[in-house]
């Protein structure tokens, strides 16, 4: 069955696009990098990473039957010898340390005249180690200081020290005055009215009453 065989059609026939594509290829693997539509460069990197897979598979075989085999693999794939010798020979080394990922893309402003959507497609170097995207920095809230809350005064010596120093600064040279001492009462705690000083005496220290020396 032909399940998602319908990619990178290109709006032409098999033959057609098998010579477009091996022409691109050629091209790429002699100048390193090319400029055409994106459609194409889209269509290009499957094919020429599949060619490249060819030239490493060939570069590591052991007997030289195996790399002749992979050699007209890539030879009926990309129809230009020159291309193919220079991939085979000097441009293998460059990809035996990166697995897949041999070409890159960048998009380019429209053409003149169509509008068509061009791309830079190119061979990614053998000290390429890419590009990473760049961190997002946090943002950092600014928090705004609240004013504390104005403490109660303390009991005990906190509330003294409180009180002293509330109380106004004396000018130099002069002296407080001292509140004026009052006449201490005596201290009443029953409620009864006090006794007056005949009451005090006892019976036997009054005098005798006029009366009654003239009786005896």
């Amino acid at each position: 069955m032909r399940h998602n065989q319908h990619r990178h059609k290109l709006g032409v026939k098999t033959a057609h696009r098998a010579a477009l594509l091996s022409n691109l290829a050629a091209a790429l693997l002699r100048h390193k990098r090319i400029r055409t539509t994106q459609a194409k460069a889209k269509a290009l990197r499957p094919f020429v990473e599949r060619v490249i897979t060819l030239a490493k598979k060939g570069y590591e075989a052991e007997t030289p039957e195996t790399r002749l085999h992979y050699r007209r693999l890539a030879l009926s794939r990309v129809r230009d010898p020159e291309a193919v010798r220079l991939l085979f020979q000097e441009r293998v080394e460059e990809f035996l340390n990166r697995e897949g990922g041999y070409t890159r893309i960048y998009k380019l402003v429209p053409r003149r005249g169509d509008a068509a959507e061009m791309a830079l497609i190119e061979l990614i170097d053998a000290d390429d180690e890419g590009y990473t995207k760049p961190k997002k920095k946090s943002r950092k809230r600014s928090r705004k200081a609240v004013p504390a809350p104005a403490a109660a005064p303390e009991s005990g010596e906190g509330a003294a020290a409180t009180g002293e120093a509330m109380a106004p600064a004396q000018p130099e040279g002069e002296v407080a005055a001292e509140p004026e001492a009052t006449a201490a009462e005596p201290e009443n705690p029953s409620g009864e009215p006090e006794a007056t000083a005949t009451e005090r005496e006892g019976p036997g220290d009054t005098e005798d009453a006029p009366g009654e020396e003239e009786r005896g």
